[in-house]
């Protein structure tokens, strides 16, 4: 873990953005010097989560983009990209020519294909022209480097990711119904599905009525179960020294079996085939209507509400259960947190690179936590949160503007940070505890990161859909799709569309990229 020392700039009240001065004298993007002072400028992208209030304002402007281009001195333009479509919207950015300079996802994977694209550009030369903070920051974090680079060039600029950035799905368990039943916290897949068939059929809630199910959900659902298994689908895996696609291993069916046992039980709600935002998943477990929710090792918005909703309901992090392949951690992180990109066609990447040393010189603490004072007070260190009500409006969308984050909060900082309602420190407490959970199993990645190459980015795309169609049917389709029936009809369906080439091709760049190294 990264240990931060954080000097808080105390900010303005009122943010306004100044014509900073680069240098006495500085060029247009022809390259002629405009005899006069000009801010250096570079437009980025945004993932657009929906978190802006109306009066905060957009997505392009708000108080922490205001903030920005003042202390920075670089004009920054930010180019909003919707989160649950953002590869998509890049794309077409880049199909028109209007992409932002810098843009950035968390996937490597999509950043090799812009790359076989040609669509972004090495940036060594930048960084040792332009850059000072950035350029030590590199020096210091070495593990960062294979996951900036391709074909021995730098195409990425990234920190390392946090603690709490690393840790990602979460399970969790409401102990006031194991309590009442008389069971204890389920340790393997056989004792979890035990658990929820008590809290389907044994009125946990004490209401008299049957309405409470064993599990509800969010989007982590499937990867949750992947990961127990060993097998996710957005992993490649090592058998045996040959490399194989998560979703095509023998495992993945023990995967499908368990989701088809779950649906076909009734242990989950079975229209959660068509609640495609979740919502509906969501709400069953805040209004305590399921005793188990797969989801993220943070969910602060949930336990809120559960607690408002169920006072006496008492929700603990649960550990990721063995199966008979052993045990396995949920979904961790690679250390390489988001990565940034430079357009091909960027007009002034020295503007770019010193957006980036500013970031990394620590100001990136006060684009994330907002203003000391009024958002925050530090204590020890840590910022802790004034009013929890204002930041939802005023700073829960800032992390986002934190391009080049370093923040990475030990579990016993969450107490201090939260705010001194009860709900918050109560909710703190359970969040450190939750994190510790959610690192104490390591989750399996055989490689540091996935093959890319354009017969897999061609193959995987046309895979995609009708593997989930196939699964689809083996989970929701009753006995006659079993999930022997659905590995033969996924094998069948790679190999249709180029999939031992693709397989071959895979082994060879593992040679070459992992094992040879």
């Amino acid at each position: 873990m990264m240990k931060q020392k954080h000097v808080a700039l105390t900010l303005v009240a009122s943010l306004f953005t100044i014509a900073a001065c680069s240098s006495p004298t500085s060029s247009d993007n022809t390259g002629k010097s405009s005899g006069e002072n000009k801010k250096l400028e570079v437009s980025v992208s945004i993932l657009d989560r929906g978190q802006v209030a109306s009066d905060e304002g957009t997505y392009e402007s708000n108080r922490t983009t205001k903030y920005i281009s003042e202390k920075s001195g670089i004009n920054v333009k930010w180019v909003p990209i919707l989160r649950t479509e953002s590869t998509k919207k890049l794309n077409t950015l880049i199909a028109a020519g209007e992409a932002p300079d810098m843009m950035w996802e968390f996937g490597r994977d999509y950043m090799a294909t812009l790359k076989e694209q040609g669509a972004i550009q090495p940036i060594d030369e930048y960084i040792e022209k332009y850059s000072t903070s950035y350029k030590a920051y590199l020096k210091a974090h070495p593990e960062l480097k294979p996951y900036t680079m391709f074909d021995g060039k730098t195409y990425m600029a990234t920190s390392a990711r946090g603690i709490d950035a690393i840790a990602n799905h979460g399970m969790w368990i409401r102990q006031d119904w194991l309590d009442k039943l008389g069971l204890k916290a389920p340790t393997t897949m056989d004792e979890l599905v035990t658990v929820m068939r008590a809290f389907r059929d044994k009125d946990p809630d004490g209401n008299g009525k049957n309405d409470t199910l064993g599990a509800a959900f969010n989007y982590n659902y499937t990867g949750i179960i992947q990961a127990m298994y060993a097998s996710n689908k957005s992993n490649w895996y090592l058998d045996n020294d040959k490399i194989v696609y998560g979703g095509l291993t023998d495992r993945y069916a023990d995967v499908l079996a368990e989701l088809k046992l779950f649906f076909d039980e009734g242990l989950i709600d079975k229209e959660y085939i068509t609640d495609k935002n979740f919502q509906k998943e969501r709400q069953l477990f805040v209004t305590g209507k399921a005793g188990i929710y797969f989801a993220s090792w943070n969910i602060s918005a949930e336990y809120r509400e559960l607690k408002q909703n169920v006072p006496n309901s008492q929700l603990v992090p649960l550990e990721p259960v063995s199966t008979k392949y052993g045990k396995f951690g949920l979904y961790q992180e690679p250390p390489a947190n988001r990565l940034i990109v430079f357009n091909k066609d960027m007009k002034n990447p020295e503007a770019a690179i010193k957006l980036l040393d500013w970031w990394i010189d620590k100001n990136w603490f006060d684009v994330r936590f907002g203003t000391e004072g009024v958002h925050y007070k530090l204590v020890n260190g840590v910022p802790q949160t004034i009013d929890a009500e204002k930041n939802k409006k005023e700073t829960i969308y800032a992390p986002e503007y934190a391009v080049l984050d370093q923040w990475s909060p030990k579990p016993e900082d969450f107490a201090v940070m939260a705010a001194t309602d009860a709900i918050s420190q109560e909710y703190a407490k359970v969040q450190g505890e939750s994190l510790k959970v959610a690192m104490k199993n390591k989750y399996r990645r055989d490689i540091p990161f996935n093959p890319t190459f354009p017969e897999l980015s061609e193959t995987s795309t046309s895979f995609g859909p009708l593997s989930d169609d196939i699964e689809t049917k083996v989970i929701t389709g009753g006995a006659q799709y079993s999930p022997q029936w659905g590995m033969e009809q996924l094998r069948k369906e790679w190999k249709r569309l180029g999939g031992d080439n693709v397989d071959k091709l895979a082994q060879d760049w593992y040679q070459k990229n992992v094992k040879g190294k």
